[in-house]
């Protein structure tokens, strides 16, 4: 008799339904993509787009969101052709660093305010 096997999150951290716009840029080539972000978390975010960079690609991901601005050195982890790309950020500055536990901290805040 098998063990039934529980299915385990692979994240490291919650990821939250999050909307703003964004940058990706691929640096080898200067190619770059606008798009929307659709989930954030401490480690990645979900990208809208139609066209996405192949798994493994190497990026520069720019959000705003209202009066902020976050930039991170990133990787696509996951690509979706026609829906979007799951992006691991790789080296993320203080500032940015700040602004990402902003945003976090009010996306946990409205999700616990839905889920009451």
């Amino acid at each position: 008799m098998e063990a039934a096997i529980e299915y385990q999150e692979k994240r490291r951290s919650p990821r939250y339904s999050f909307i703003a716009s964004a940058e990706l840029i691929e640096e080898k080539a200067d190619v770059r993509i606008a798009s929307r972000v659709s989930e954030l978390s401490r480690f990645g975010c979900y990208l809208d787009m139609m066209n996405p960079f192949p798994t493994g690609t190497m990026v520069l991901v720019k959000i705003a969101a209202a009066d902020a601005f976050f930039e991170a050195k990133g990787k696509i982890v996951y690509s979706q052709p026609n829906m979007g790309a799951g992006v691991g950020f790789l080296e993320v500055a203080a500032e940015s660093q700040t602004v990402l536990a902003r945003w976090l901290d009010g996306a946990e805040k409205e999700h616990k305010r839905q889920s009451d």
